[in-house]
């Protein structure tokens, strides 16, 4: 079965009073490319977070978020005692120097850099946190690929739709091609009679059969068909393997508009071309379904 590179997947989940809650979103990429966002407090997991969704995805755009949603102070953050309290005495001389009779704003001074800084969790807090955001990241990324295989079922659905209908195309083709030297064949020999009639000359049966045989040989698709049979079988049994198919199937695609190419520039016929110009809209449809296949 395949799966779509589209997806969403989200999970919450809470260790020592802090909620945490993960978004994962897949869009189309020819490659996998993640972009994490973490808050500072969590920012030492980005490394496992990376494994984690390398190893369950491997095809899109993959934004990960992970938010606090609610947590106690100090989980947020950590004031720089020593830091504030160096400021503090710097300031306290510098008021006794020039006599200054003001207050000082506490406040005020938690907005200089340095002192409030993001809360690390210790070793214990660190394995805590690491364990239960992993596991919330795991549910998300579940939910994510829930939704990427039903999408998936609906794009091989369609694509099996468009498959069955090159098949009719090619059948077409293959019972006309077999009409088409016949015909050939029977035109020349009304041109030639009609030609002859007038020079009073008597038809060469030797050189009109060569000429047939000549046409036959250039214009035989036969090879083509069953190669194009042969890609569709391909590109079937690929949907319905295992593992990722999208790159496969996008060459198998390209392989049959080639053919398509080349049975459109051996036959003259018309009933012939129109059936090869509703396989290459087919083929077009395909490739753009393709692009959104893992």
């Amino acid at each position: 079965m395949i799966n779509s590179m589209t997806g969403y997947g989200e999970a919450e989940g809470e260790i020592n009073g802090a909620s945490y809650a993960v978004e994962v979103k897949a869009v189309n990429n020819r490659y996998l490319k993640t972009i994490i966002k973490l808050p500072e407090s969590a920012a030492f997991l980005e490394e496992d977070i990376e494994r984690l969704l390398r190893s369950n995805l491997s095809r899109g755009t993959i934004n990960y978020v992970l938010r606090l949603k609610e947590a106690p102070a100090s989980v947020l953050f950590d004031i720089d005692e020593s830091a504030l309290a160096a400021v503090m005495e710097k300031l306290g001389r510098i008021k006794s120097s020039v006599d200054v009779n003001r207050s000082i704003d506490i406040g005020g001074l938690l907005n200089l850099p340095g002192i409030i800084r993001p809360a690390l969790p210790d070793e214990e807090t660190a394995e805590q946190m690491k364990a239960k955001v992993l596991e919330i990241s795991q549910e998300a990324i579940e939910k994510l690929k829930e939704m990427r295989a039903a999408e998936g079922a609906a794009l091989e659905a369609d694509l099996d739709k468009h498959c069955s209908e090159m098949r009719q195309d090619i059948e077409r083709i293959r019972a006309r091609s077999a009409a088409v030297v016949q015909e050939y064949a029977e035109k020349l020999r009304k041109r030639v009679d009609v030609l002859l009639a007038q020079a009073e000359l008597k038809l060469d049966e030797e050189l009109l059969a060569r000429e047939v045989a000549v046409y036959a040989d250039r214009s035989d698709i036969s090879e083509e068909i069953a190669r194009l049979e042969s890609h569709l079988e391909q590109f079937a049994q690929s949907c319905q393997g295992d593992g990722q198919a999208g790159r496969r199937l996008d060459f198998i695609s390209q392989e049959m508009l080639r053919e398509a190419n080349t049975i459109a520039s051996k036959s003259s016929d018309l009933e012939i071309t129109r059936c090869v110009v509703d396989i290459k809209c087919r083929v077009d449809r395909i490739k753009e379904q393709v692009q959104n296949v893992e």
